[in-house]
């Protein structure tokens, strides 16, 4: 049995179109993201759901609200949805974080997969430790709806990692390829492999079907 997963990164924030590293931080969608949001929702209406799943921040919840509205199911939620956690570097700027970490930037720009940004907060994640606590996430939620089809709104970092995963790409090789705010990224998943069918769904974004939500 092979279940489908329309992997769903959440709509817009303002720390999103400020560039400012949100990672555990729960920062609510903008007005912008609110808008993907419902256009998400009703482009995916007649998708034959059988569950939603979100990361527990909110901007995750509100994005998978808008489907569940719709499609008349309730959200779960999942921590291990979550976006990496980066430490010390959550609620700076990417510029000031290159000022007052120059090394711990360089080595998260180069792709060190096992290094680790200074505490803040909380305790950064290394990237393959994240890679590991996104994929195995999925992977049950998958195993939960065999066969089904499932929604599951989380994060670009937990995007990425399924993108990886699917396609054999190394931990360490720079990213070539986009994670779009509100984008559907079609997935399956059989005999405990994950792989992609569809990268990068943004058509219900365009102008004309924005315009149509009022």
């Amino acid at each position: 049995m092979s279940t489908t997963i329309l992997l769903i990164r959440h709509g817009e924030t303002a720390w999103n179109a400020g560039r400012r590293l949100q990672g555990h931080i729960d920062i609510a969608l903008n007005e912008a993201g609110l808008a993907q949001a419902g256009a998400l929702g009703q482009a995916l209406a007649d998708e034959p759901l059988a569950a939603i799943i979100a990361s527990d921040l909110q901007r995750a919840q509100q994005t998978a609200q808008a489907v569940a509205d719709v499609k008349d199911l309730p959200v779960q939620t999942d921590s291990l949805l979550r976006e990496r956690c980066y430490g010390a570097f959550e609620g700076l700027l990417y510029a000031d974080i290159a000022a007052r970490y120059p090394h711990e930037y360089a080595q998260w720009q180069s792709r060190q997969i096992d290094a680790v940004m200074p505490s803040g907060e909380r305790q950064a994640e290394s990237f393959r430790q994240f890679y590991a606590r996104a994929n195995g996430a999925i992977a049950r939620w998958a195993r939960q709806y065999d066969g089904q089809t499932i929604a599951i709104v989380a994060h670009g970092g937990v995007l990425e990692c399924a993108y990886r995963e699917a396609v054999g790409m190394t931990l360490d090789s720079p990213r070539d390829f986009q994670v779009k705010n509100a984008s559907v990224n079609r997935f399956s998943y059989a005999d405990g492999k994950l792989h992609l069918v569809h990268w990068g769904n943004i058509e219900h974004l365009s102008a004309p079907a924005m315009d149509e939500l009022g």
